[in-house]
């Protein structure tokens, strides 16, 4: 896709006036582009929160980009951003990023469901535990920044302590008035455009952000999508503030599982063509927050954080064959290439995800210089989900007869505690997770059949991390970890559709790294890491998303994934301006 060099991009400030003179001048030019920038207050709920952080006390590897790095990435979609960070892999799907695919040290990308995602400290998965897809990723257009945790910190999240912790961070409530807007468009009808506003009066700030994307043919692909989100932030009094965020999301799009067989791919022909024509997927989410801030003093703050969102995904596919059925709708492709027969039925996948859940966190600070810390916590967190399958009896029928019917309901608690002590230039950190989690299984219709088939099972595991930071001088550290890796069974794998209890365990890994930093001033920043992940049971699910049949799973038993992470980051601005430089290496050999 070529983007057409149009790009607008206005910030402005003293809302309306400065707005009005911006667009009295660009009725004198093609394009107004603002380099500074209001200042914005870095959001809270992070998990790094600063790269000077990385530097002095994380015990693990960690990777963070700021609003100033998103800026001169000006991606499209929030791939081109992981693909900055070393030991991450990300598989496009459309080439927009709709669903990120997310793999990190040689793990499955698929749904990035081995990955725990983030935005703004809060899970954006489906169902955090029982069903981890992403079938909803943040839209990096209104990020402010993106933090990745790699290292044993991560135990202080969870569920997922596998690979590592994506943190999308939005921008809290300017603290003057402030505006922006920005347009993109390119080949394909592809349109994208922000807007955004926030003020701070008094003691109340507010910031409110809208998203709208949309495209004709982006290669096969069409897309409508609305994003739009608002903030607000209270000073109660001086000790303590409250942060209230609202989100929804609306997506339209012509998804498909329905690839190019290889005869297709071989002619050529078919490589931007619609295959599926019938083919639609809704995506809608709606969310809200309240983050409550409370310090005592300098060395205590207690922030609690209640959050829920329903994450509505509906699927529309037109049955397909690989061999001519006795009548169909239509066919791709010709005798010699692979023809695809399209049927004159389809099946909706209607599936709707609920997630509630409450944690406290204090962060307590000791010794004479503040040099030592524990962050200790509870998460409540309740889940569930509804599914249908609905076949109709037209390729493009809206409705028909229900197939399937079911509901999956959990309850996971969650407590964890982490430790920081410093001994001269040493840091040590030690913390423990522990997950218990609950869940059940009710088919309410299989196959047409009305049926009551219930099932349950429990979950419970301890998740201890160490790590260690040595502090050679103020530019050289050197750092290394050890983290159990957890991730609970998805409850569809965990009990069959006879009700069957497979007592399938989580994933279970030991995970070791260890590594060195350096920064050269602002000129040379750089970091070296080996790593290993040490499976006990890998389990890897046969889904639809990466070409499996979409029933099942594969038993990896035990694995081993082990290799090198190099990051450099060279800024030559000083010497020839807007020039920096900057590579990632990754080397992995994973085997089961």
């Amino acid at each position: 896709m070529r983007i057409f060099p149009f790009a607008l991009l206005i910030y402005f400030s003293q809302f309306p006036a400065s707005f009005c003179q911006s667009i009295s001048s660009l009725e004198h030019s093609d394009v107004l582009i603002t380099d500074t920038i209001p200042e914005i207050d870095i959001p809270e709920i992070s998990i790094i929160a600063s790269k000077g952080r990385i530097m002095k006390d994380l015990p693990g590897s960690a990777s963070y980009l700021s609003s100033k790095d998103l800026k001169r990435i000006s991606p499209i979609s929030g791939n081109e951003v992981l693909r900055k960070i070393s030991g991450v892999h990300v598989v496009d799907e459309e080439g927009l990023g709709l669903r990120a695919n997310i793999g990190i040290r040689g793990l499955d990308p698929d749904r990035s469901s081995r990955v725990l995602v983030l935005e703004d400290g809060i899970p954006v998965a489906l169902n955090p535990f029982g069903e981890p897809q992403m079938y909803y990723t943040p839209k990096i257009d209104r990020m402010e920044g993106v933090e990745v945790l790699k290292g044993s910190g991560q135990i202080l999240f969870g569920p997922q302590t596998v690979g590592g912790v994506i943190n999308y961070l939005t921008a809290d409530p300017p603290k003057q008035e402030m505006g922006s807007l920005q347009l993109t468009g390119g080949q394909g009808g592809f349109f994208s455009g922000l807007i955004g506003y926030g003020n701070t009066q008094g003691n109340v700030g507010y910031q409110v952000n809208y998203l709208r994307k949309q495209a004709d043919q982006i290669g096969p692909t069409w897309l409508k999508l609305n994003d739009l989100s608002g903030k607000i932030r209270i000073q109660l009094n001086g000790n303590s503030k409250l942060r209230l965020k609202l989100g929804y999301y609306d997506e339209l799009s012509n998804s498909t599982y329905v690839g190019l067989t290889q005869a297709l791919f071989n002619s050529g022909d078919y490589d931007n063509k619609t295959i599926a024509e019938n083919d639609q997927l809704s995506v809608s989410r709606i969310s809200a927050s309240a983050t409550h801030e409370r310090h005592w003093n300098y060395k205590l703050k207690l922030t609690t954080t209640a959050f829920a969102y329903r994450t509505t995904r509906n699927w529309q596919r037109q049955d397909f064959s690989y061999s001519e059925p006795s009548s169909y709708d239509y066919s791709v492709g010709e005798p010699l290439h692979g023809l695809i027969f399209f049927e004159d039925s389809n099946g909706h996948r209607n599936r709707q995800f609920e997630v509630a859940g409450i944690e406290p966190r204090l962060h307590w600070r000791l010794g004479p210089k503040m040099e030592h810390s524990i962050q200790t916590g509870a998460r409540f967190l309740t889940e569930r989900a509804f599914e249908q399958r609905v076949n109709g009896t037209k390729g493009v029928a809206e409705s028909g007869l229900l197939k399937n019917d079911e509901n999956r309901s959990g309850q996971a608690l969650s407590a964890f505690i982490q430790g920081q002590a410093t001994l001269g230039k040493i840091i040590f950190t030690g913390g423990l997770r522990a997950e218990s989690y609950h869940f059940k299984r009710d088919i309410h219709r299989l196959g047409y059949v009305d049926t009551n088939i219930i099932a349950k099972q429990s979950v419970n595991q301890l998740i201890p991390g160490i790590g260690l930071n040595y502090n050679i001088n103020s530019g050289v550290s050197i750092f290394a970890g050890l983290h159990r890796g957890f991730a609970p069974p998805r409850v569809k794998d965990a009990i069959a559709n006879s009700g069957e209890v497979y007592q399938l365990e989580p994933e279970l890994s030991w995970n070791l790294e260890a590594g060195i930093r350096s920064s050269l001033g602002k000129f040379l920043n750089s970091e070296l890491t080996i790593f290993r992940m040490d499976f006990s049971n890998q389990i890897i699910p046969i889904s639809e998303s990466s070409g499996g049949s979409g029933s099942g799973l594969i038993n990896g038993g035990s694995s081993l994934h082990q290799g090198i992470e190099i990051d450099i980051d060279v800024d030559l601005q000083k010497v020839v301006d807007g020039l920096r430089l900057s590579g990632q290496v990754t080397l992995i050999d994973a085997s089961y």
